[in-house]
């Protein structure tokens, strides 16, 4: 009982109330532990030496390092370290910081087709339709005769209805120029006009007599597209948009025999089943032909008519 009575008796006088003085130097410690750096370098600044970390003294804060000073590196041990310096790394960095990046080229007047730009004619300053060419980069050229350059063999020729019934010997000129320079030659006809059928006939005629392909564009936007699906699928092959057609006789004959009117691909193996071959189906008259299930007095006329007819009408 006695042991009992003394243990509660020790533990109240090892507990002790702290004094004003004490609260005081403790909050002190603290605000001294807790006081702010004046930058990174000094809050990275401890002493590693020792088993705990201590803010740095006031002279280890008057030391800057120097830019080109030798650090010294502490080898750690099995490791070899050297801390001699590279200027020539240095100076090589620097120069590489030095010079600017090189930005892509806008496209110059230089030659023909030149990367992914397309040429255009200082004739074609200020045309409305160069707003709407935005997918493709563009540049003014004087070195072209014609009026857009959207490959290394092809070109393009912009021509306006309204300015050919003011001007008709304008197209006929500028194809002239062109000569035989370019495998791919385009003429782009913005119809701007609602009377549009006599003039369109004469400069078909003309086209035609000068190896041109024409684009008609109803609308500026349609014809900016133009210049721009040219220009993007200048190295594309044709064969996409070639119809495909299976390199057999019976693909290959019924390719040819609907393109009649009326007539599918049942009739072409009902007319093949019948008279055995194309010579068969041409040297056929028209009743012979109407013998055929699914094949009627008109849709006889068409084919008889399709064998025997002139490809070019006679005037």
């Amino acid at each position: 009982m006695a042991d009992s009575t003394e243990q509660p008796e020790q533990r109240k006088r090892q507990f002790r109330i702290p004094t004003v003085e004490d609260i005081e130097k403790s909050r002190k410690d603290a605000e001294g532990r807790l006081a702010p750096v004046e930058s990174m370098r000094d809050a990275l600044a401890f002493d590693l030496s020792s088993s705990t970390l201590r803010p740095p003294t006031a002279a280890s804060k008057s030391i800057a390092p120097a830019t080109n000073a030798t650090v010294p590196v502490v080898a750690q041990p099995g490791e070899v370290r050297t801390s001699h310096n590279q200027p020539e790394n240095t100076a090589t960095a620097a120069s590489s910081q030095a010079q600017p990046l090189a930005s892509p080229a806008g496209g110059g007047g230089g030659g023909r087709g030149s990367g992914q730009v397309v040429l255009v004619n200082e004739l074609q300053r200020g045309n409305p339709v160069l707003e709407c060419v935005r997918n493709v980069r563009w540049s003014y050229s004087k070195d072209i005769i014609p009026d857009y350059v959207v490959g290394r063999t092809s070109c393009i020729l912009y021509l306006s209805v309204k300015y050919h019934r003011l001007h008709p010997e304008y197209i006929s000129k500028r194809i002239d120029g062109l000569a035989k320079n370019y495998r791919l030659r385009v003429l782009l006809i913005y119809v701007d006009t609602d009377d549009c059928k006599i003039p369109l006939r004469e400069i078909n005629r003309i086209a035609v007599l000068g190896e041109m392909t024409i684009l008609l564009a109803w609308s500026l936007d349609e014809a900016g597209r133009y210049i721009e699906t040219l220009k993007a699928f200048e190295h594309r092959q044709p064969d996409i948009i070639r119809e495909r057609v299976e390199d057999t006789y019976m693909a290959r004959l019924s390719n040819s025999l609907t393109n009649i009117k009326s007539v599918n691909k049942t009739d072409v193996l009902t007319l093949s089943s019948n008279f055995g071959s194309f010579e068969g189906m041409s040297k056929a008259t028209s009743n012979e032909l109407s013998l055929c299930a699914g094949i009627g007095d008109l849709k006889a006329q068409r084919i008889f008519k399709a064998f025997h007819e002139p490809f070019i009408p006679e005037k």
